[in-house]
């Protein structure tokens, strides 16, 4: 008999191992947005100016909520006014970190047309994430339909200019109210909007890391692609101890090679010249199941690849160390980095702290490096809607 055996009860080794029931049943109801009801406040909130505006500090008037129920399926949505949740002190997701989130933003564009970035990519992460941790996943469209709803509603709330917009934070829970270590049968998706300023109200600014090999973000097999509460709370430590030694983040190395895999809560990018050939090599770590799908990260790759000169730049995604780093910057040839994430959209890297030494980062332009710049460009066009991209950018009707 194994350890699980042993020690769980009948009832909860049954429901452990029998998810099949929740995922192939074909009598529960589907999201659908056509079942929207909407329940207006009777007190709208202040509008805070927005060179006051603390990131994920202040919220709008409403919220989406939508339940589901593993008989019945999904329950009609609603949007209501911003209300705290009620839950029983047993439910599942508080003590067994049931729960996914993403992070979205919608912009005013020059004709007060609310549009948000790439919303599709978010909605195929969030289910992915659901699916690995036995919560239901649901039609992506159907939920960025019911997103549009609440912004439109809370139109007022989006800050106009550049750099200005509403942060959306989708979230699910499981809310069975039970001790038991099993899939949940019950759970709720809701989504709130908080109003944010420019993530560098006064311009880029550089960031110092610390490589940190004495504790990991993720492991190979782990869930570090998925975007789970329970990716972000053992990394805080490490960041606060960065902090004490002068740093403002962690770069978080992998195994015995100190493989570089991601900054913070973001992606990383390097810059580094071949001084054989002169070319700039742009490269990232690869999606090897345990570097979060950033979305951000996705757009970077493919707009470097189609608007870099082929003959000056290589776009790669694959396996580099800080070893590689230090060796590049020792001989010039570490050209500039950032990280890369909806927040902020690109973050500049000017030192990395590796074991008592520092590796200066290149900052051409003083704040940031050329490419950083540019790229960063590139997007907040594309996400106020100055320049049409395919179809990045999704206008809310």
């Amino acid at each position: 008999m194994s350890f699980l055996s042993r020690h769980l009860s009948q009832a909860t080794r049954r429901a452990l191992l029998t998810p099949h029931i929740r995922l192939s049943s074909t009598a529960a109801s589907p999201l659908e947005a056509s079942k929207l009801v909407i329940e207006k406040t009777s007190s709208p909130k202040a509008k805070i100016p927005k060179d006051e505006l603390v990131f994920g500090k202040t919220f709008t008037d409403h919220m989406l909520e939508i339940e589901w129920d593993q008989a019945t399926g999904w329950g009609a949505p609603k949007i209501s006014p911003y209300h705290n949740l009620s839950l029983d002190p047993s439910t599942i997701v508080f003590h067994y970190a049931f729960e996914l989130f993403e992070g979205m933003k919608a912009y005013k564009d020059a004709q007060g047309q609310i549009r948000t970035f790439r919303g599709d990519k978010n909605m195929i992460r969030m289910n992915k994430s659901a699916e690995r941790i036995a919560l239901p996943k649901f039609k992506g469209e159907e939920l960025q339909k019911l997103i549009d709803q609440l912004l439109i509603l809370d139109q007022d709330f989006i800050p106009e200019g550049k750099g200005y917009s509403l942060y959306i934070r989708p979230t699910m829970i499981g809310t069975s109210a039970s001790l038991g270590v099993s899939t949940p049968d019950k759970a709720l998706l809701y989504v709130i909007a908080s109003p944010v300023g420019p993530y560098y109200s006064s311009g880029f600014k550089p960031v110092s890391l610390e490589a940190t090999d004495y504790a990991v973000r993720a492991w190979p097999g782990g869930v570090g692609d998925k975007k789970l509460g329970a990716n972000y709370a053992p990394c805080v430590l490490p960041q606060l101890k960065a902090a004490e030694r002068g740093f403002h983040q962690n770069l978080w190395l992998f195994g015995d090679e100190g493989y570089i895999t991601e900054v913070g809560t973001m992606n990383v990018f390097f810059v580094i010249k071949d001084p054989k050939t002169g070319k700039k090599e742009l490269v990232t770590a690869p999606l090897d199941g345990t570097i979060l799908e950033g979305v951000t990260r996705d757009s970077i790759l493919e707009l470097t690849r189609q608007r870099l000169p082929a003959d000056e730049w290589i776009v790669s995604e694959r396996k580099f160390t800080i070893h590689e780093v230090k060796e590049a910057a020792e001989k010039g040839n570490l050209v500039e980095a950032f990280g890369a994430g909806t927040a902020a959209v690109v973050s500049p890297i000017k030192n990395i702290g590796y074991k008592g030494e520092d590796i200066d980062v290149p900052v051409a332009l003083g704040n940031s490096g050329e490419l950083t710049a540019q790229i960063a460009e590139w997007i907040r066009k594309i996400q106020y809607g100055e320049e049409e991209y395919k179809d990045w950018s999704r206008v809310a009707q």
